[in-house]
Formats: C-alpha cells, structure tokens, sequence
C-alpha cells in the first residue's frame, strides 16, 4: 500500500514540475523584447495557478496589453481583450441579448466569441465600466459565473487581468478593486534601459509568440494547489499580518485568508508540497496600494530576507528587494553563460555577472550553489 501511494506522489511531483517549466518557458517567450516586464508576466502565472486575478495599475504605452497579449498567446486558451469607455454596453462584453428567444419571451445572451467565454481576459480601463458592466463582471470574478436574463452558465474563465492608469477614490469602485487580489504597479522603463528598450521593440515587432505551454499545465498546478501543508508558516504569516496592523497597513479579512492562496501557488511553482518562509512573498502584491507596497517592504525586511524562487525571479526581487531574492537569477543567468560556446562575446556580460554577485553576497554569506557557479565563471574569465 505504502509502495502505491509513494509511486503516486512521486508521478504526482514529476508532473508538478513539467508543468511548471512549461510555464516557466511560456514566460521567457511571452516577455521576450519587453524591459522590465518579466515580474508582471510571473506574476500572471501565480495568479492563475491560485485561480486569482491582477490588477495593474500604471501610466498609458507601458505595454500592460502587450504583456498579458503575449502571456495569453504563450498559453493558449481563448482569449478575450477590451478597452472600456464611459459609454461601453454590457452587450460588448458579455453578448447581445438573443433576438429569436426575445420574441419567445426568453430573455437570453448570445455569448459566443465574448468574455463569459473566455479562459484569459483582459479588460483595459477597468473602473470606466457602468454600474450594470461591473455588477456582472463582480459576479464573473468571483464565482466565474454569468448570469443575465434567463441566461445562467458557468465560465471557464482562469484569470481577468484589469488595467488602470490610477486607483480609484469612489468608495464602489474601490470596493470592486478588492476583488482583484494581486495588485502590481508599473512604471515607465527608467532612462538607464531605454537602449535595451528600443532594441526590445525593435525585435519584437519582427516575432511571434509560440504557446510553449496550455492550459492543461495550469490544471495540474491548480489540483496541487489545495494539497499544500501550510501548517509551518502559518504563525510566521499572521505575525506579518501583526506587523502591517501596527503600521497602520490594514488588510481586509478575505484577503489575508486568500493570501494564502497565492503562498499556496507560489509553493506548488517551486516544485514543494510543504509552504516556507521563502514562499511568504507574495504577502506584498495582496497590500492594494503602490505606497503600502513600499512601506511594508521595510517593515517585513527580515521576513522577506528568506524570499526565493527558483522559477519566478523577477517578481521576487521586484518583492523583496534583498540579496535571497536575487539567487536564482544570479544562477540561471550563470549556468547559461557557462554554457554558450562562443566565448570571445561573454567576457564582458560574466564580468557583469561577477560584480553583481561580489555587490549581493559576501563569502560568508554566499550559498554554496552560488559559490560554485563563481568559481566556474572566474575560470572562464581566466582561460580568456
């Protein structure tokens, strides 16, 4: 029996974890050519392996379509995008009403090819949405249910991605941001990376997105997901929770219980069954605003000291801001320099590499994996 049963969770890791490269190479396709956008992109992967939605909050022209676009081609899926407006109807979101069954006196929406029908959406100036839009879609969000008229169906909807400029002050809408769980602020590309930025642009213009995943992956993360022992950070997560009460960074109950939704995910992704203090991260992308984000960054530094990732680097580091975070980019963009060929072009990018390192971690503190990579990259250096 016990034979049976380890056979099991052994398939059940090896799944687990192909599935989540596959993710993980979805993202490298989706944001390749886009600066700065690879923590929106992982942060997309968490939330539909948590079955959440993201709200990203940012100035106009700084591809937020462009990277939930690329993520949803990069997936596959059906895929439903819109811009709204102050004059949008319900009907172009959700369908026009059936005129044959109208006649009938049946009262029911035609929702092919529209949003109910969606596994990926996108909806762009969210909260320019009328009250009638936002009502339904509250409905959509939450229970990925639409109901209107005598219309009543079941959504296969994984993740709503919503778009602003700003957050709002109307109290309703405010109420109707809280329903996205993730919240991610974005800004322009700094003056520092512009170069990087038109050589970006330049390049993706030129390629398509291949769908190096599907959703199929998603469903084997999803089932993993409830399966998580969270029973060990458990403490360590309500004490941040304490922490942020003290510094006046309140939470709302429904959030801090589904927080551990998205510590739950962030687990299955790194390829465990049991939740750390590594996996508490993701605690900052549940705080709603961009300056309680910043505070509490501070005022967690010592539990987010732990945080790493080995799959989602970006978002992480963007996260924590501290040395742990940084590890596994440090390593993957390690191991591939180590394995490029031509090493004339390299010298200088592993130079980079180098003091990058040396600036995070001293001897003392350098993990032994890191340590090792440093060792072969100096090597490198000096066969050159």
């Amino acid at each position: 029996m016990n034979t049976t049963v380890n056979e099991a969770n052994a398939r059940l890791k090896v799944a687990i974890s192909e599935a989540a490269q596959r993710l993980r190479n979805a993202m490298r396709e989706a944001t390749t050519g886009l600066i700065d956008r690879d923590h929106l992109a992982e942060l997309m992967i968490l939330a539909a392996v948590a079955q959440e939605h993201v709200l990203v909050i940012g100035p106009p022209g700084t591809a937020k379509s462009a990277v939930v676009r690329r993520v949803a081609q990069s997936l596959g899926g059906q895929y439903f995008e819109y811009l709204l407006g102050r004059f949008t109807e319900p009907a172009e979101l959700f369908g026009p009403v059936n005129l044959n069954k109208l006649r009938e006196g049946t009262v029911e929406t035609d929702i092919a090819g529209m949003l109910p029908e969606a596994e990926i959406a996108f909806l762009d100036e969210v909260f320019l949405g009328s009250t009638a839009i936002l009502n339904s879609l509250l409905g959509l969000l939450n229970e990925r249910q639409f109901r209107r008229g005598h219309t009543r169906i079941r959504c296969p909807l994984r993740i709503c991605v919503g778009a602003a400029n700003d957050l709002p002050d109307d109290e309703g809408l405010a109420a109707f941001a809280d329903r996205f769980l993730l919240h991610v602020f974005i800004d322009s590309v700094p003056d520092a990376r512009l170069e990087d930025l038109l050589e970006g642009g330049w390049q993706m213009n030129r390629r398509q997105v291949n769908a190096y995943a599907d959703l199929a992956s998603l469903d084997v993360l999803n089932r993993a997901v409830p399966l998580v022992d969270m029973n060990a950070i458990r403490s360590d997560l309500a004490q941040a929770i304490r922490q942020l009460r003290q510094a006046n960074i309140s939470l709302s109950d429904r959030r801090i219980v589904k927080a551990q939704q998205l510590i739950a995910a962030a687990t299955v992704l790194a390829g465990r069954q049991i939740a750390s203090k590594a996996d508490l991260w993701p605690l900052i992308y549940v705080i709603p605003t961009a300056m309680g984000q910043r505070n509490a960054r501070e005022i967690l530094r010592d539990t987010l000291a732990h945080a790493q990732h080995p799959l989602l680097h970006a978002v992480v580091e963007v996260a924590s801001q501290q040395p742990m975070a940084r590890l596994g980019r440090l390593l993957e963009t390690a191991d591939q320099l180590l394995a490029e060929t031509d090493t004339a072009n390299k010298v200088k990018p592993v130079e980079a590499l180098l003091r990058e390192i040396d600036a995070n971690f001293d001897q003392s503190s350098m993990p032994e994996t890191l340590q090792a990579r440093r060792q072969q990259l100096m090597g490198l250096l000096e066969a050159n």
